[in-house]
């Protein structure tokens, strides 16, 4: 299905100037969005409607493509939809590209979790649904102004409940992102139309950046975000470093990400999804992810070598690491020894590698490489081993999430 990602940003901000390109948790507001579209399995393209150079520049440094809008639907007063329209019929003209689905990210919402793009056209998808939009449940109660009057809307004021008694839930449209397929657009000229559903997100992860005010704000939530999960607790200073940990998992600094100069993955359940088919000849085929290889060829770009240290003998690793141009070890009994020789031939640190891995075999070359990772599906023991953890399994993005956190802290 592709599955193209819209991000509308103008030139001409008002509330808060240039806001787009501004550093919000040192990266422009803009990329917070781009890196959580590529990110998003699903999601097959990633556009950026814009009629600022500034922006242009800025949306392909963060691994956007740019189309261009005309001055009358740049303004103030022009809508989302006007833009969005623009995209895909311009997309239809030029290319003959036509996606099944749109998703719709505001830049100005950039505390969106991990995954929480895919888990969105997911929900559409299981509803069935032809649009569909984020929500935060407004809690407490509620009350409706009109004419200089007050009246309730969710309770009775002579007969006050317990809040967790209310009997009706409301919920407020956050405007994080919507996914609508493109037909929607073009008969009801909105974002929302035939068969509506519901994505619930949190109201932590529905904050907008708006005002000046703000920034400060957006900063402080997104410290957390960047840390690798979406759930944390303090924890003590170590070293003089400021580091968090979330729920079964250790944190890792930007420095970290930022010195890799080799990136070494295993291939079973790592750039596979860890099944085999056996044809009746006995020969083998795997299932690998083209986003990865995207990703591979990205970082690869940016100056980081990649290789592959395999114990299994199958030559279709040595076939898929052709493809991607990458070395390939395998049939490698003695992993450890044989990714030390490769930092050696070199000159390289345990501190200058990466290495992201999925079973117990990859455990000593975990414990030793400075930036040790996991795929999401690991067994525990590798969780246990890693520093970070991908959202997605090995074979279904995995190495492309660690591609993308690998750039990002690349152009910082």
């Amino acid at each position: 299905m592709a599955v193209l990602a819209i991000i509308p940003a103008r030139g001409g901000s008002k509330g808060i100037p240039r806001k787009n390109v501004l550093p919000v948790a040192e990266k422009p507001l803009l990329a917070h969005s781009i890196l959580q579209a590529k990110q998003s399995p699903a999601v097959t393209r990633v556009v950026v409607s814009t009629d600022d150079q500034e922006i242009t520049a800025t949306a392909r440094e963060w691994g956007a493509e740019v189309i261009l809008r005309p001055a009358e639907i740049s303004g103030d007063r022009a809508s989302s939809e006007s833009a969005l329209l623009h995209a895909l019929d311009y997309l239809k003209r030029q290319e003959a590209y036509d996606p099944e689905l749109v998703v719709f990210l505001q830049a100005t919402s950039p505390v969106r979790p991990p995954g929480e793009i895919q888990r969105a056209i997911e929900s559409l998808r299981r509803a069935n649904a032809d649009s569909l939009f984020s929500a935060c449940r407004v809690e407490g109660f509620t009350w409706r102004l009109a004419g200089g009057s007050v009246a309730p809307v969710n309770y009775d004021p002579t007969n006050r409940p317990l809040r967790q008694e209310l009997p009706e839930e409301i919920w407020e449209e956050n405007g994080s992102l919507y996914v609508f397929k493109p037909w929607v657009l073009r008969q009801f000229n909105s974002r929302l139309g035939g068969k509506i559903a519901m994505h619930p997100m949190s109201r932590l992860d529905s904050f907008q950046m708006d005002e000046p005010g703000d920034i400060e704000w957006m900063e402080a939530l997104l410290a957390f975000r960047q840390q690798g999960t979406t759930d944390y607790a303090p924890r003590t200073t170590d070293h003089g470093t400021d580091r968090t940990e979330s729920k079964g998992q250790k944190s890792v600094v930007g420095s970290q990400w930022s010195r890799i100069k080799l990136l070494v993955l295993d291939f079973d359940g790592v750039l596979t999804d860890n099944r085999v088919v056996v044809m009746e000849d006995g020969k083998e085929a795997v299932c690998c992810s083209r986003g990865d290889g995207l990703g591979i060829e990205m970082v690869k770009a940016a100056g980081i070598e990649v290789a592959v240290i395999s114990k299994e003998k199958n030559p279709v690793v040595a076939a898929r690491c052709r493809k991607l141009s990458i070395e390939c070890i395998q049939s490698c009994d003695h992993k450890l020894a044989a990714l030390q020789a490769r930092a050696e031939s070199k000159n390289l640190k345990p501190e200058d590698i990466a290495y992201v891995g999925n079973d117990v075999n990859d455990l000593e070359c975990l414990r030793w490489v400075g930036l040790p990772l996991a795929v999401g599906d690991a067994v525990p023991a590798v969780l246990t081993a890693a520093k970070w953890k991908t959202i997605q399994p090995g074979g279904r993005g995995a190495v492309r999430e660690i591609c993308d956190r690998l750039l990002a802290h690349r152009i910082q």
